[in-house]
């Protein structure tokens, strides 16, 4: 195999997008349209990638960094001026080149892989893919000679009434013997009803010049799909939340209901979990296996160990321990670790929190800056008052502590090992190892006090 280049067109605006960020940056599945195309050439091992900037350059580098060169195309003069923008990276290396957009964000490596082979076999100077559509209207058309050689691509605005009834398209993906590419672009021409330069005139020039053009049809033409609008954006985010929930499924999870489930690009999950209706696998996440995930879980960067459930549970940038439980109706906060065997009950909020193995929280408590030990309990309604308004300040719970139920934690405190606090008590000095610590008013009561209260209803003399 020949060294292989990539050239991502990503300069245009994106009128149609109606949104103040730049086209090529909206998500799909969790990632900008852009980064799964460099991703995808980047899994190819292709190592010269040059991204083609031109509206919201700044916010395209600064998303997609240092590993691809820019080339930057400052007056929009067509696709083919926009390629010859990245001549300066590649005019002078040989190998196999390339052509992929930046809003085309569904092609898969396989298909890629596919169309190489098939260019590099057919020893073409380019190779066009291409794609078959109920409907063409708007796409450039492949227009073959009688021994279904390609012949040129015509455009769409440019194509007569004959042309027009072609309904294998152009998908503007293709291989080019990458010295030959650039001969070409130095030919094309911009007398056309737009003016542009059309990177699809190179496909005349070569056969003009005695080169075999190829042509490799996808299999699947929803990859090809290109995104100008939020309806079509909408489109590829259901292609591609399908294609990563199969691909999910086929290593060995269990999805009971994809069509309700969201799993972003770049989550891993572990054999033999299960994920249950409603729940959402963002950024970062990974899952181990024999999990129980859902329903409606909502996690975002979050690593959960083997062995854990979590039920009705929004997490976010935290992380699980094997053979945990959480839920139902837990709220996860940045920073905070959930250890080994541990229970996070319902209505329980973390934040910054380390719990230790086999600690429980079990229900209507918050625990926030605060580290608990191991084989801790956490009575209901325990709160670790965190913030006097200027600062935050630590709470930390020693091994073996039990803490009971309605209790006010005012940090910085410390509760010792094996100690006790009393239901109720709002603690506010440290609690010595295997004490018991009450901070409660002393109930008092008032004997025949109801009957010398006025009732309502009562006659008063």
């Amino acid at each position: 195999m020949s060294k292989i280049h990539a050239v991502v067109l990503a300069a245009g605006q994106g009128t149609r997008m109606k949104s103040k960020l730049y086209k090529v940056l909206h998500p799909v599945c969790g990632k900008p349209m852009v980064q799964h195309v460099v991703d995808t050439m980047a899994s190819m091992q292709v190592k010269d990638i040059v991204v083609v900037v031109g509206h919201g350059a700044d916010a395209v580098r600064a998303k997609l960094g240092e590993d691809v060169a820019y080339a930057l195309q400052e007056e929009q003069l067509g696709t083919a001026h926009a390629v010859q923008q990245a001549a300066p990276f590649l005019h002078d290396k040989e190998g196999t080149t390339f052509l992929l957009y930046g809003d085309v964000p569904l092609l898969s490596a396989e298909t890629l892989a596919a169309l190489l082979t098939y260019h590099e076999e057919q020893e073409a100077a380019a190779t066009v893919l291409t794609a078959v559509l109920s409907d063409p209207t708007g796409y450039g058309r492949i227009v073959r000679d009688e021994a279904g050689e390609v012949l040129r691509i015509v455009e769409h605005k440019d194509a007569t009434s004959e042309e027009r009834a072609i309904q294998e398209i152009n998908t503007g993906i293709y291989c080019y013997d990458n010295q030959k590419l650039w001969k070409a672009l130095a030919q094309v021409k911009n007398d056309n009803v737009q003016g542009e330069y059309y990177v699809t005139d190179v496909v005349g020039i070569l056969r003009d010049a005695g080169e075999k053009v190829a042509a490799f049809e996808a299999a699947d033409p929803d990859e090809t799909m290109g995104v100008n609008d939020r309806v079509q954006l909408s489109e590829a985010e259901a292609y591609m939340r399908r294609r990563i929930v199969v691909e999910h499924m086929r290593n060995g999870v269990t999805v009971l209901d994809p069509s309700s489930t969201y799993i972003e690009a770049g989550v891993t999950i572990g054999s033999d979990t299960v994920i249950h209706p409603g729940t959402f696998l963002r950024g970062r996440t990974t899952i181990g296996s024999d999990c129980v995930i859902g329903p409606h879980a909502d996690l975002t960067d979050v690593a959960v160990a083997d062995n854990v459930s979590l039920t009705y549970t929004v997490m976010v940038d935290a992380r699980v321990e094997h053979e945990s439980t959480v839920g139902p109706f837990a709220y996860v906060r940045p920073g905070s670790v959930i250890g080994p065997k541990a229970k996070i009950g319902d209505f329980v909020e973390l934040k910054n929190a380390k719990i230790g193995e086999g600690s429980k929280v079990p229900h209507l408590s918050y625990v926030g800056d605060a580290e608990i030990g191991a084989g801790v309990n956490i009575g209901c309604g325990t709160i670790t008052v965190n913030y006097d308004g200027a600062v935050k300040h630590k709470t930390i719970v020693q091994d073996g502590a039990f803490v009971g139920c309605n209790s006010n934690l005012v940090a910085p405190v410390t509760v010792g090992q094996n100690a006790y606090v009393a239901a109720g008590s709002t603690i506010t000095q440290d609690v010595p190892d295997n004490a018991l610590a009450i901070a409660r008013e002393r109930q008092v009561n008032k004997i025949d006090y109801a009957n010398r209260m006025p009732r309502k209803g009562k006659k008063q003399s």
